[in-house]
């Protein structure tokens, strides 16, 4: 018995500081990413990543300030949405056309502005994201409606009675002010703290789960026989 013993303990390697690990603590981590990834590859990657996680500081601190300010010009002093763009647009467009007009009086050669053109490359990935996107909602739709996954159901019945009550208590303007900044720093904060955070989110993962289990018992059991054997292979 002890040899056996002796036999598993030298079977396990030790990692880099010179620790045997655990190969069932290890495999037992609870991600809350669900996949082995780097924050930067989730957020998609590239300069839109870098923003979304402080790497450009600049760009990062400028979105919420704007976010910020237009909140609080929106919200507070009364001012819909769709006249504030339409007057600052056509202030915009009106400044850039008396300034190019007093350049020609003045014979001065105004510095050329980059065009703004959508790439087809870019257009098509833009696409092709949209159209997963838009399958899986469906593919869930359709598995809710045949009643094969009581767990999906259950997410998306609590989702949208969030939605529901979150969406009578503020304004849809705020509802993106919130989305806006979360999602430029929830993302910044599990880059830094994501060791911590799945330790603990596991934990809450693992009790949840047994009370789902309990709840998914039960029900299963005050079901009709007729019925439960229908839904068996």
């Amino acid at each position: 018995m002890e040899n056996s013993n002796s036999e598993d303990l030298c079977g396990i390697e030790p990692n880099a500081e010179g620790r045997a690990d655990d190969p069932a603590s290890t495999s037992s981590v609870y991600k809350l990413s669900g996949r082995q990834a780097t924050v930067h590859q989730m957020v998609g990657g590239g300069k839109a990543a870098d923003v979304i996680l402080w790497r450009r500081r600049r760009v990062s601190c400028g979105i919420v300030v704007v976010a910020t300010f237009s909140w609080l010009l929106i919200e507070r002093s009364g001012i819909s949405f769709l006249p504030l763009c339409s007057d600052v647009l056509l202030i915009l467009v009106v400044l850039l056309f008396l300034r190019a007009n007093y350049a020609v009086y003045r014979n001065k050669q105004l510095k050329t502005l980059p065009e703004l053109v959508l790439s087809e490359e870019m257009v098509n990935n833009a696409a092709a994201s949209f159209r997963v996107k838009v399958n899986y909602m469906l593919l869930m739709a359709h598995d809710i409606t045949l009643g094969k996954d009581f767990r999906l159901f259950f997410k998306v019945v609590i989702a949208l009675w969030l939605l529901s009550v979150i969406g009578s208590l503020i304004s849809f303007f705020t509802l993106t002010y919130i989305g806006t900044i979360i999602s430029i720093t929830i993302p910044a904060l599990y880059d830094k703290f994501g060791d911590h955070i799945d330790r603990y989110v596991g934990m809450i993962h693992q009790k949840f789960s047994k009370h789902y289990k309990i709840v998914d018992e039960s029900l299963h059991s005050r079901l009709p026989r007729t019925l439960t054997k229908d839904k068996d292979p």
